[in-house]
């Protein structure tokens, strides 16, 4: 199931599921916000914008309802995340996934949001977008990237027609600058392009999102079902031990016997702990004998740019060659 893209004119609701990130970085909400109505969209906030808990937004409940609130509001053409956090797996009992399925509308976000991403997927079969959110990306300083501007569009507004092979940026960053002292741009550095890991050419359904967010949900109703998937995982600041931990939980729940394909984004300050082996090393270790086609250092995630992974199309994974063919929209 697909929803319409995104033209000029579109309202587009704009949720807190986790961390208050707009009341933590009123000035980078303010930017991302002035970034997405250049792209020519009319923004609503919703109402856990301005509330804080701690570590949350709000209530489950508040939360839940702020999504709900769009979800059945004809208006609201895309739902896009203001940041991620810990605990939007919280919400998955509340989502109004029945109005949804009837009305579909964009969702897109990365990280903690991985679980609302494929909770509603699962539920629904809507296709939904693992990409930029407000205040980390839109929210970039002096502006977003170009390029991961261009990669929105090719999805969100459907302004590339599949099939196409994504793009390999010619620089990306994982630069640290504190958000409330930022002034200046952060530093790019070439990049070293996407590496095969193990040879090899698979299709099947684009699924996946944060290794870590998808900890808090994996194993129950909300989580789809990857057998034929080309899956896809990154994570930001961990180590090496967490990373055995998260590939074991994998293996462990039969991933690696249903998967045709696996693509590895860019980790984000990743801290090896002196280990004698590498990331790559230790991922093998826990695969074992699987023989599916592995291409790592990709593009998507915490690091910038990043592309967007409209979760459920069909692709094509060429590790060999470095190749991610899209073969279909996301979006009508």
């Amino acid at each position: 199931m697909k929803a319409d893209h995104l033209t000029k004119g579109d309202k587009v609701g704009i949720i807190s599921p986790s961390t208050p990130a707009p009341v933590k970085f009123p000035e980078r909400f303010k930017r991302g916000k002035a970034y997405l109505e250049s792209m020519g969209l009319d923004l609503v906030e919703g109402c856990c914008t301005h509330k804080e808990q701690s570590y949350r937004s709000s209530t489950i409940r508040d939360r839940a309802e702020e999504i709900n609130e769009f979800i059945r509001d004809p208006e609201i053409k895309a739902i896009i995340s203001t940041i991620g956090g810990m605990n939007s797996n919280a919400l998955l009992p509340y989502i109004d996934y029945k109005t949804l399925k009837k009305h579909p509308k964009i969702m897109m976000g990365y990280s903690d949001v991985t679980a609302l991403l494929l909770g509603i997927y699962q539920k629904t079969g809507l296709h939904t977008f693992y990409g930029p959110a407000v205040v980390p990306s839109f929210g970039e300083y002096p502006e977003m990237l170009k390029s991961g501007a261009d990669y929105v569009k090719n999805e969100l507004f459907a302004e590339k027609k599949a099939p196409y092979t994504l793009e390999v940026p010619d620089k990306w960053t994982e630069e640290l600058i504190d958000w409330h002292s930022q002034d200046r741009a952060k530093t790019m550095v070439t990049n070293e392009g996407w590496k095969c890991v193990r040879s090899g050419k698979a299709s099947g359904k684009l699924i996946g999102g944060n290794l870590n967010a998808m900890f808090g949900f994996i194993g129950t109703a909300y989580f789809p079902d990857l057998n034929d998937a080309i899956l896809f995982i990154e994570d930001s600041f961990k180590d090496m031990a967490t990373e055995e931990r998260l590939f074991s939980m994998l293996k462990l729940h039969g991933v690696f016997d249903q998967i045709q394909g696996l693509i590895i984004g860019k980790h984000e300050h990743f801290d090896d702990l002196g280990s004698p082996f590498t990331q790559e090393d230790l991922l093998l270790e826990v695969i074992g004998d699987r023989s599916f086609p592995i291409l790592e250092n990709v593009d998507i995630g915490h690091t910038f740019p990043s592309h967007v992974f409209p979760i459920g199309i069909k692709v094509e994974l060429d590790a060999d060659n470095g190749d991610i063919v899209f073969t279909e929209k996301g979006v009508h």
